[in-house]
């Protein structure tokens, strides 16, 4: 008689889904705040020192929707203030927040599981709005302050991304984790699509500081729903139903839910499943990254677009790869919940379709050029069919080491990071060395990377709950 349970849990009613969606809205409200800066700084700097397009390096690509292409500086917010400050500085400005985040996604999910993940993800959310809202007042400063704050600001953000996996473990039942981490992990797509869309005209019409008031005070908001509905565990939210905390509590009964008191570091090393995940996050992370930094620069120069016009198909794919992320936890779900599939199979050919279908896509852009509306639908597709991989691997270690799953997720996105810093400072090299040929190597070797990954993820990725992640691991240490 427990079966109907399943099936009414996930009702708009549902606590846990309500969980989901202020994790997609904070991950919304993160996201541009991340990205606020790279539609910013075309309006913050003087427009003589801007580069060619075609010279553009990593870190200076995402100015290139805002740069117009005949159009005086007058098209600007006459305003606010403008700062001289070289393509080097902005480099090391746009690269800043990646190193913070680096610095604390690691220890951040390894404390997140031990000393609670309300608290932390939450602070790290509040810290990252009001370092936005500080951001314009620290650029009049100087620009050595405004490093200082993007560097703390990537910390902030590491310690609220990683932290989510923690929260999942307790209120994620198996057969609905796909949905419920597909909703939550949306708002970032979603986002890039936000900024990207209104970014140019907030700028245009109300003045840059105002990208960062805007989404910085969002991001106020975004806390006070976390502190309010964001709970570590359903056992003590003093909201929820019973009926679905009992539903909570017996799917998770089988996992071991016990605090730990350290980490198998040596187990988790000796791990091929867990390289098999890590694998499929350099090659996921490889792709993403070069289409975030480098789609706005890459439609302004091959489809030569006005800027609004350039804005709003940067964020088209974004769109479509938030809805993508949805649909696929959905339909994820419901292979598992008919026992079509097994889980390892599910995660699997999400995984395969997350990394092949985008990686045809990038090979055939070269080719389609000349075709406005080929090269459209195929820059649409890479992102959306990218974001399948979020019931894939991106998921995995809920499946693998539940206990152990926001320290790994932290691991996971270093190496995610990694492949960014990477394949950023590749990209830029291959386009400056020749533009007519660069984008032809840089999405070539973009598909390798994602068959490579593919093919080792393939080879050893698991399901199931491995041994030094269960219970009767902790009395070995």
């Amino acid at each position: 008689m427990e079966k109907p349970s399943p099936r009414r849990g996930p009702g708009l009613c549902s606590l846990r889904y309500g969980l989901a969606v202020v994790m997609h809205l904070s991950n919304l409200s993160m996201i541009t705040q991340r990205v606020g800066l790279s539609i910013a700084i075309i309006a913050m700097v003087n427009g003589t020192q801007q580069p060619a397009p075609a010279n553009a390096s990593a870190d200076r690509a995402p100015a290139g929707p805002l740069q117009p292409p005949r159009g005086p500086p007058g098209e600007l917010h006459a305003g606010t203030s403008v700062y001289a400050w070289s393509p080097e500085t902005q480099g090391i400005l746009f690269s800043s927040i990646s190193y913070g985040i680096l610095l604390t996604l690691i220890p951040s999910g390894y404390l997140a599981g031990i000393l609670g993940a309300k608290h932390m993800l939450g602070a790290g959310l509040l810290a990252s709005s009001l370092l936005s809202l500080c951001t314009p007042l620290a650029a009049d400063l100087g620009v050595s302050l405004v490093i200082v704050i993007r560097v703390a600001q990537g910390m902030a953000q590491g310690m609220a991304w990683t932290g989510q996996f923690t929260i999942w473990a307790k209120w994620a039942p198996p057969l609905e984790r796909s949905k419920l981490t597909s909703i939550a992990g949306s708002g970032a797509a979603l986002g890039s699509s936000l900024i990207l869309c209104v970014g140019g005209l907030i700028s245009q019409a109300l003045g840059w500081p105002f990208i960062f008031y805007i989404f910085g005070g969002v991001g106020c908001v975004c806390c006070l729903l976390w502190f309010t509905v964001i709970y570590d565990d359903p056992t003590h939210h003093p909201c929820i139903s019973l009926r679905e905390q009992e539903h909570i509590v017996s799917s998770l009964a089988q996992q071991p839910t016990s605090p730990r008191r350290s980490v198998p570091l040596k187990a988790m090393a000796r791990c091929l499943p867990l390289w098999a995940i890590f694998s499929g996050f350099f090659s996921h992370f490889w792709l993403c990254t070069v289409l975030v930094t480098y789609l706005p620069t890459y439609v302004s120069s091959v489809l030569r677009v006005s800027i609004r016009e350039s804005g709003v198909l940067s964020s088209l794919p974004f769109v479509a790869a938030s809805t993508c992320t949805v649909l696929a936890g959905q339909l994820a779900d419901f292979l598992l919940s008919r026992n079509l599939l097994r889980l390892v199979t599910v995660r699997k050919l999400f995984s395969a379709l997350g990394l092949l279908l985008p990686s045809l896509c990038a090979l055939a852009l070269p080719f389609v050029a000349s075709s406005y509306v080929t090269t459209v639908a195929l820059l649409i597709l890479i992102p959306g069919t990218s974001n399948l991989c979020d019931v894939g691997f991106i998921i995995n270690t809920l499946d693998v080491a539940p206990r152990y799953a926001s320290f790994l997720m932290g691991i996971s996105r270093g190496f995610g990071l990694l492949a960014g810093i990477i394949s950023s400072t590749a990209t830029g090299f291959l386009i400056s060395q020749d533009p007519a040929s660069g984008w032809r190597n840089v999405f070539f070797l973009a598909a390798a990377v994602n068959v490579l990954g593919l093919a080792f993820y393939l080879t050893f990725g698991r399901a199931e709950i491995q041994d030094w992640a269960k219970e009767r691991a902790l009395t070995r240490l």
